[in-house]
């Protein structure tokens, strides 16, 4: 088994086996991470095959002082926020809140909340998905936020405020669901 090192200098020698076997290795998170900041799964598509080839072209730049999957993963972040700036999808940082809710039926199972879940962050303004997926999931604090946006970290901890008020007004029947059937409540009956 060869290691993200040998592979590394294997695609960087041009070998086309070692580049399918990193893309393969590391695909499934490198994706995961452009389609939560995206939110769009056709624009998500296209912007990953982006931060696929400058990966690929940046490769004899790689100096190994950390992971391949973690340099893999920041030149992600970057490339996908200059395509969403480019595409003008973060036009307005700042937004308004939309009384918008989800609707599901009263049995909710683990694979109907994770689609929820996705759903309701897809549909947060580009801004305040941006913000909310670097800070909770990619776990970027809000002044790295904030340089890479051009925004403040004020600017960037309003944004996640309104991300996460919105969240829990979207997902709020899933949490009272859930809550009411794991204390054994039955669901009223209509």
């Amino acid at each position: 088994m060869a290691t993200d090192q040998q592979l590394i200098q294997r695609a960087v020698d041009g070998d086309e086996q070692a580049m399918r076997r990193l893309w393969s290795q590391h695909a499934p998170h490198i994706d995961a991470v452009v389609r939560r900041l995206v939110g769009d799964p056709d624009t998500a598509a296209d912007i990953a095959q982006e931060v696929w080839i400058q990966i690929f072209r940046a490769l004899p730049s790689y100096r190994g002082e950390s992971q391949f999957g973690t340099w893999a993963h920041r030149i992600a972040v970057n490339r996908t926020l200059n395509a969403l700036r480019r595409t003008r999808r973060i036009e307005k940082i700042e937004t308004g809140i939309e009384e918008d809710t989800a609707a599901v039926e009263q049995t909710v199972d683990g694979s109907l909340v994770m689609e929820s879940i996705q759903d309701a962050t897809a549909r947060l303004s580009p801004g305040a998905r941006t913000v909310f997926v670097m800070h909770d999931i990619e776990g970027y604090t809000h002044e790295e936020i904030a340089r890479e946006l051009g925004i403040t970290a004020g600017g960037s901890k309003s944004q996640l405020f309104k991300a996460r008020a919105r969240l829990r007004r979207m997902l709020g029947h899933l949490v009272e669901g859930l809550s009411s059937r794991d204390h054994g409540h039955a669901a009223p009956g209509y």
